[in-house]
């Protein structure tokens, strides 16, 4: 498995959508899972505005990964987001599923550049006070998490993820290249 992190405008979904088409991966987004379910609990949860629970979003991302044991590579995209998902993933679902978790790569973009693109895309919730909250939540959250996946060994990369989506990629293929994932 490969897990994509960065906060939100960081090209994550764009890059592992890419990544899955070029080399005929499977990307898991936990967003698009949870939007995709039919689960009438979890859509109730989704439409109240309410944070769907952490158990949910695992057996969620245990179903998926289980769908996909015949695709060579699984690329994370938003998932895991709390020390717990990222223990969750590292001790039960990698058992389960028969992978590990091969790279954390994790894109780096500056402040500016995110309120740039997230302007650019348009949500009702991309206002400056909303992007900064939502970047100093991804930071408080992300930290525990990376520091689990080096505890137990994986390997992180920080990639430049400013360019166009095709240089930002060539820097994932060449990271891939480099750790022998491709």
């Amino acid at each position: 498995m490969i897990v994509f992190f960065g906060p939100a405008g960081a090209g994550k979904s764009v890059q592992g959508q890419i990544l899955a088409a070029r080399f005929g991966w499977r990307w898991l987004s936990a967003g698009q899972l949870l939007r995709d379910s039919k689960d009438i609990e979890v859509l109730k949860q989704m439409r109240t505005g309410n944070l769907v629970t952490t158990e949910t979003v695992n057996r969620l991302m245990g179903e998926a990964l289980n769908r996909a044991c015949d695709i060579p590579n699984v690329i994370l995209d938003g998932f895991p987001r709390e020390l717990s998902q990222a223990i969750w993933l590292t001790d039960e679902a990698s058992i389960k599923c028969h992978r590990d978790v091969k790279l954390i790569i994790s894109l780096e973009v500056p402040r500016a550049e995110l309120h740039n693109r997230l302007k650019i895309r348009g949500r009702v919730d991309d206002l400056p006070e909303v992007i900064d909250k939502r970047i100093a939540i991804y930071q408080k959250e992300i930290y525990p998490v990376l520091s689990h996946f080096a505890d137990r060994g994986v390997k992180i990369t920080h990639i430049d993820g400013v360019g166009t989506v095709g240089q930002v990629h060539d820097r994932i293929v060449e990271e891939l290249e480099a750790c022998k994932i491709i």
